[in-house]
């Protein structure tokens, strides 16, 4: 019936289609009646991009009103519509006057404005999270009190994100990101995954290990940790990526879950850094539990109520 409800709004044309962003042809879908997915070239990607909506009860095309908003980031390896494909985000913001936003991470979730060499240039992700994104996003009555959530490489950008833009936003929230770049081992853990995704492309992202370290470090939550101070954290990995309390029955173990061991010494890392800097964070740094999202859905389930108390958003 939602579905219904929102593929006869748009065949009526009983709203509008706003006003494309700074020249930008924005194509829309609803998947339902406050499910809109949105497509649309991304100078800063140098490729198309898309992003998932939910729009809270009494959003329409012509209010005055804004929302509090939750961007919710992708991990590697997958896509904008993730988190209503594995979750059920929709239900918990449903419950607040929140509108969420979940845009495409790239490939490789690498969130960060590509190095390419020192040269910059696209894609400029980190560009277009925190800046073009925002833009085009108030045009659909997205306000200015923001949260950010992510898994995995998302979970990084997130943490990453709040660290590099201080005030940008009022709540952060990793689970099983990695929060701590440029500690022993981790530069090589992370440029491998990169290798087995984007191949020799992965050094033009943060640069070589060791040449471009200096980028790293301006890229690396644990470094840039200080500028976390006045933001929300919701911080959480396991540390093992054997079978734990939320593992499907029948689930077929993997070799690639034993990530979750590096990911959880870096998250360690990263909260013995905001308590030595007495930085107020929320933790869950649990044993077994798989780099998936069982674990992640959750640990959204948990930091949730606390990301829409600092969002002051109603119930």
């Amino acid at each position: 019936m939602r579905k219904f409800l929102g593929a006869l709004i748009v065949a009526l044309g009983l709203v509008a289609a706003p006003p494309a962003h700074a020249g930008t042809t924005v194509n829309e879908r609803w998947v339902d009646a406050r499910t809109l997915d949105l497509t649309w070239h991304s100078a800063n990607v140098g490729e198309d991009v898309s992003a998932r909506v939910l729009l809270p009860s009494g959003w329409t095309r012509n209010t005055r009103r804004t929302w509090p908003v939750v961007y919710a980031f992708q991990g590697g390896r997958d896509d904008y519509t993730s988190w209503t494909r594995e979750t059920d985000i929709e239900k918990l913001a449903a419950r607040y006057d929140v509108m969420v936003v979940m845009p495409s991470g790239g490939e490789n979730g690498s969130y960060v404005d590509w190095w390419n060499d020192g040269k910059g240039g696209i894609p400029r992700w980190e560009t277009f999270h925190t800046v073009e994104l925002p833009k085009l996003m108030a045009r659909y009555h997205a306000g200015t009190r923001r949260a950010t959530l992510g898994v995995s490489s998302g979970g990084q950008g997130a943490v990453a994100y709040a660290a590099r833009h201080p005030g940008m936003y009022e709540y952060a929230a990793s689970f099983s990101g990695s929060t701590h770049l440029t500690m022993d081992g981790m530069q090589l853990f992370l440029t491998t995954v990169n290798l087995l995704g984007s191949g020799p492309d992965a050094f033009r992202i943060f640069g070589l290990p060791g040449r471009d370290d200096a980028n790293w470090r301006a890229h690396d939550p644990y470094v840039q940790a200080a500028h976390l101070r006045g933001t929300g954290l919701y911080i959480s990995s396991g540390t093992t990526g054997m079978n734990g309390p939320y593992t499907p029955p029948g689930g077929v173990w993997r070799l690639t879950q034993l990530s979750e061991i590096l990911i959880g010494q870096m998250n360690r890392s990263f909260v013995d850094r905001l308590h030595t800097l007495k930085i107020p964070v929320t933790s869950h740094i649990y044993g077994d539990g798989w780099h998936a999202w069982p674990e992640w859905t959750h640990e959204l389930h948990t930091a949730w109520p606390l990301i829409m108390r600092a969002l002051g958003a109603s119930r």
